[in-house]
């Protein structure tokens, strides 16, 4: 029962900031860390790529007009809107591809409860924000130039405290996107990617020897699907406001509320 509740509490951490822009992957290790869960490795990757693929869902679920927009336009014959956001989403994803293939074994071993490397992309995370929230705003779209950039730093988002959807829309924002616009860019653009690992995991069965409670992946999930419609929502609306400094103030004072634990409790 106690392993359920932590995965629950997994979830709804996982939820909540795979879109607020303060580094769900760095949260998971830090209450990982902090609740003693003492899964590491494959187990620990496991989790968080579970909890990942709900909050994909949610996504699929806040964006579905989007999402069959861009579908039809991929197969369409015709050079429309449509089209060439689909191929923009495909070009952004190459650099995290590469990266996620290439260092498959080094990137799962940053998934251990690394504190220390948590605390300093957070800050890294909480420096984009603070940037981005100064930025004039614009009306200008994604480009080829602005999703390879913006693919860029989705890939140095993998690393644990670097947020995802704060580096993106960030670097979106500082390239003069529009904040909506730069806003639904990074939540589709991840989409595939999830799925994609996913895919692959399965495939290669690099689970398939570890021993995972099935109750626990079930409600972590269920906690991550629930909060992450929620947090979805609540995000664009954020953005939209300007409002991201407040996230980069929450992310600098974590980290140090992080490193602080570290050094007290140190390390397993």
């Amino acid at each position: 029962m106690h392993d359920v509740l932590i995965a629950v509490v997994l979830g709804i951490i996982q939820g909540l900031t795979e879109f607020l822009p303060v580094s769900s992957s760095g949260h998971l290790e830090l209450a990982k860390f902090i609740l003693g869960d003492d899964a590491v490795g494959e187990e620990s990757m496991l989790m968080t790529v579970f909890l990942h693929f709900a909050t994909a869902l949610s996504t699929l679920v806040i964006f579905r007009k989007d999402i069959i927009d861009i579908l039809s336009g991929l197969f369409s014959k015709t050079d429309n809107s449509h089209r060439k956001f689909s191929l923009y989403i495909i070009l952004s994803m190459i650099p995290a591809v590469f990266v996620g293939l290439m260092f498959e074994d080094q990137i799962e071993s940053l998934f251990s409860q690394n504190i220390l490397l948590v605390a300093c992309m957070l800050i890294v995370t909480g420096i984009l924000l603070f940037l981005a929230d100064r930025a004039k705003d614009t009306v200008k779209s994604v480009g080829v130039k602005e999703a390879v950039l913006v693919g860029f730093a989705q890939a140095v988002a993998i690393l644990p405290g670097i947020s995802r959807s704060g580096a993106t829309i960030a670097s979106s924002v500082l390239l003069g996107i529009d904040r909506t616009k730069a806003a639904r860019f990074s939540f589709l653009m991840v989409v595939p990617l999830i799925f994609g690992k996913i895919a692959k995991d399965v495939l290669d069965g690099a689970f398939s020897q570890v021993n995972v409670n099935m109750a626990e992946l079930i409600c972590g999930f269920i906690a991550a699907f629930l909060t992450g419609l929620f947090a979805c929502k609540l995000m664009i609306k954020l953005v939209q406001k300007s409002q991201l400094k407040y996230f980069s103030y929450y992310c600098f004072g974590v980290a140090i509320i992080a490193m602080t634990y570290y050094f007290l409790n140190g390390s397993n």
